[in-house]
């Protein structure tokens, strides 16, 4: 049966998209079958950030509403065989979204696929709550800033208490944090969170930290996800992350400042 797994935050532009995209391509990469499916209704970016938006004629709400079957409106990632999309409409109001109707789309996609990786809208609008009631996993994607972190620790509560685990008395969903954008230099500096207060603030397993990179956006540009550029930081921490979900035990990176050598140091370079 497949893994259900929510990726979520409770503010907008922390790295969902960006995580979803990263994450579905990592576990693809493992060799295990994987679905993203984008939740965020008439703001759809998922199809960019994979490289697709030019390949989409059906999408979520046309399966929900009986206008195409699931076959019709999956798209097939180019560099990964293991890896489908089912992006969002991006003219259809979020109300399109129905609980019978995900969960049907979801059920059915369970029979196909090992993972389905929701890419959830930010905060408790419908669609995010939606993507998080039928969630095995959820991930909470938080920036180490105060703001963050508070919308954060109150989605966390409504996983807790409004999924349908929750409702049928089922094990609760199990929930891990990764911390995004995250910059040892400014954390030095007073001017974000220390992982030491997040992780003291939100209590849940660390599943990555991903280091503030400039590859996150050029990747997100070029509509490839970020976990396949194996030479920058961002996509390394990443990769650490899908493999810690897989049940690895890696230590974390990136945390301290980076050292310069002596070159680096008389020529600031």
């Amino acid at each position: 049966m497949a893994r259900i797994i929510v990726i979520t935050s409770g503010k907008g532009g922390v790295g969902k998209t960006t995580t979803s995209a990263a994450f579905a391509m990592g576990l693809a990469e493992h060799g295990h079958r994987t679905i993203v499916v984008d939740f965020d209704v008439g703001l759809r970016n998922l199809d960019l950030i994979m490289g697709c938006e030019r390949r989409v004629v059906y999408d979520f709400v046309n399966v929900i509403s009986g206008e195409a079957n699931l076959s019709q409106a999956l798209i097939k990632d180019k560099r990964n065989p293991n890896l489908f999309i089912l992006p969002a409409s991006q003219t259809r109001d979020k109300e399109a979204l129905t609980l019978e109707g995900v969960g049907k789309v979801l059920t059915e996609l369970a029979e196909d696929f090992e993972y389905v990786v929701c890419d959830s809208p930010a905060g408790i609008e419908r669609g995010a709550t939606l993507a998080m009631y039928y969630a095995d996993d959820a991930i909470v994607v938080t920036n180490p800033e105060v703001s963050s972190v508070r919308d954060s620790d109150r989605m966390i509560g409504i996983l807790s208490s409004k999924s349908r685990r929750a409702e049928q008395n089922l094990e609760g969903i199990r929930e891990y944090l990764l911390v995004t954008r995250y910059s040892p230099e400014r954390v030095e500096k007073g001017e974000m969170l220390a992982l030491e207060d997040v992780r003291e603030i939100l209590s849940l397993d660390l599943i990555g930290v991903i280091p503030e990179s400039q590859a996150v956006l050029n990747a997100s540009n070029s509509g490839v996800p970020v976990i396949l550029d194996r030479e920058s930081s961002a996509g390394q921490a990443y990769s650490d992350m899908v493999s810690r979900y897989l049940g690895e035990d890696l230590p974390h990176r990136f945390l301290t400042i980076e050292k310069k050598g002596l070159l680096g140091r008389l020529f600031g370079g």
